[in-house]
């Protein structure tokens, strides 16, 4: 289940049902913390980074067992999530799955309940930067290489999307948002308008603006989510905008409503 940013004022409705209802909550540590408010009954199994296979093994053994188990995620599961890794484990294992209504025999019910991604989180903190098309990129190499993540940064350039930069930097990763950069400046303006939101939606957020040529003296972690505008995207009063297209092809209204 998605936990969205982390506050719980943005956990869907439906998450909180099921976390109430569970009987077992699982998931990495930090994302176990944010909703600790909301923790009564429920036994937690919470682990830390590099743990996702024995998070979600455990989550899996634990359901077949008869439990009700909520498997935490940040954001949305289903994106750079464990939505993902539960259905490929049980793929590998052979095991039937099906949603919790399904009148099937199965060996276990899985629901994937859908939360606020980072992506729409930051977008929100930064005006409307996403409302034309976008492609969300990961810079961390740790499970794709760094030729196809290159590759997918190129195309994307070429293609003038939106480009929203997951995992931009980390301590042993201290590199790749300057190569990607250095990529983009062959397909942008070095003035393309950037935005980069940290802790979205949650305490520590921090909400700067900047431009392509300036992102690399950035202060960025982890945990930060980068922005980068497209051709058309533009800065005003504080807000990143990228047009959709309507007042290209139709009038806008005067001032005072009329047409």
């Amino acid at each position: 289940m998605s936990l969205g940013p982390g506050d719980v004022d943005y956990l869907a409705p439906k998450a909180q049902a099921a976390l109430e209802a569970a009987q077992v909550v699982v998931g990495y540590q930090t994302y176990v913390d944010f909703i600790a408010p909301l923790l009564t009954h429920q036994q937690v199994m919470a682990t830390g980074m590099k743990a996702e296979i024995k998070r979600c093994q455990a989550a899996i053994d634990l359901a077949r067992q008869g439990k009700r188990v909520a498997l935490v995620s940040g954001g949305d599961a289903g994106i750079y999530g464990m939505a993902g890794l539960v259905l490929e484990i049980c793929a590998a294992q052979g095991l039937k799955v099906g949603h919790l209504d399904s009148n099937r025999k199965m060996d276990l019910s899985l629901e994937v309940i859908p939360g606020i991604p980072a992506l729409a989180a930051g977008a929100a903190r930064l005006g409307a930067p996403l409302m034309h098309d976008f492609a969300a990129i990961s810079l961390s190499d740790l499970l794709t290489p760094w030729e196809v993540i290159q590759r997918r940064v190129e195309a994307a350039a070429q293609a003038d999307f939106v480009i929203v930069l997951y995992n931009p930097k980390s301590k042993k990763r201290d590199w790749q948002l300057k190569a990607v950069v250095e990529v983009l400046l062959c397909h942008r303006s070095p003035q393309t308008p950037v935005g980069l939101v940290s802790r979205a939606m949650r305490p520590g957020e921090e909400v700067t603006f900047s431009t392509l040529e300036e992102l690399p003296a950035q202060r960025v972690d982890m945990q930060t989510i980068i922005i980068v505008g497209n051709s058309q995207t533009f800065q005003y009063n504080g807000y990143l905008i990228t047009p959709r297209g309507y007042l290209g092809k139709y009038q806008a209204p005067d001032q005072g409503g009329a047409s």
